[in-house]
């Protein structure tokens, strides 16, 4: 399974241009991929650097093939009646088997720019692999306070799957909205998380847990180190645009459940596109 993540920054280019069909290339030459996920894609903010257009309209058209799923983080009206959308969508050829959307908490941090956001899952069946959620977020840069609260909220939906997954719900073959539902332990959570691997939050969505039903204890884990060993996080935000901050970090990041660790073959990141502000990274299992 070949998974690409990117924070496109509403598709906006280093050249100020906006491009969905750069981003589609960029990820595309990157590998043949299965799942797509990005972050920061707009519908209806014209005003916007750039002009952005209907995004996930333009992504579907680029994407034959593929079902796309789009989960807005914000949904709004401006004052001529316009809806105006601005989330995270992912694409993927895989069957799809269940879609959920999660607002993540944003708890009250007086004076501080911010913004709602929320983790988009989609769970598909890899041939290989079988069941799979596939969870992209896009956490909060302004307030710490918010982006903590998300990050533990990450760790506890998982929790949540593995305990389903641990001890299902009444079997159910009602056909109606309480029929049986697929429940794996398996997941990959990737996006941008608005935080360096030296940040407390990176360490709390990776703490460990146990449920109450005698299984191991488990936990989300990193793949960058399972697939480089000691090497450094190679960067993906401010490689070539220095405007928020002197240098350049790590903030995109792919963690995969336990059963998954082992599978983990590469994680490489493109360190040459500027179709966004950041860098798109790859995750293959086998």
């Amino acid at each position: 399974m070949k998974l690409v993540t990117w924070n496109t920054q509403w598709c906006r280019g280093l050249d100020g241009i906006v491009s969905v069909q750069r981003i589609v290339d960029g990820a595309r030459a990157m590998a043949d991929f299965d799942v797509l996920c990005v972050q920061e894609i707009a519908q209806g903010y014209a005003g916007m650097p750039g002009a952005p257009g209907d995004q996930p309209a333009e992504l579907q058209a680029l994407l034959p093939g593929f079902q796309l799923f789009f989960g807005a983080a914000v949904d709004e009206f401006d004052a001529q009646g316009t809806r105006q959308r601005f989330g995270n969508l992912i694409a993927t050829r895989l069957p799809v088997l269940q879609v959920q959307h999660h607002a993540l908490p944003c708890p009250a941090d007086a004076g501080v720019r911010s913004m709602p956001r929320m983790c988009t899952v989609v769970t598909v069946r890899d041939p290989l692999i079988g069941p799979l959620r596939v969870m992209t977020t896009h956490l909060e840069y302004y307030s710490k306070v918010q982006r903590m609260a998300q990050a533990r909220a990450l760790r506890q939906l998982h929790i949540e799957a593995c305990g389903h997954a641990a001890e299902p719900p009444l079997y159910d073959t009602s056909r109606s909205p309480f029929q049986n539902k697929v429940h794996t332990p398996h997941a990959i959570l990737c996006g941008d998380f608005n935080l360096g691997a030296e940040e407390p939050e990176y360490a709390v969505m990776q703490a460990p847990f146990g449920l109450d039903t005698g299984t191991p204890t488990r936990c989300l884990q990193d793949a960058w180190p399972l697939a480089n060993r000691v090497a450094p996080h190679a960067p993906t935000f401010r490689l070539f645009d220095r405007t928020y901050g002197p240098e350049p970090v790590a903030c995109d990041f792919a963690f995969v459940s336990d059963g998954l660790a082992p599978r983990v073959e590469r994680v490489d990141v493109d360190l040459a596109t500027q179709a966004s502000d950041h860098q798109p990274v790859l995750l293959v299992l086998g």
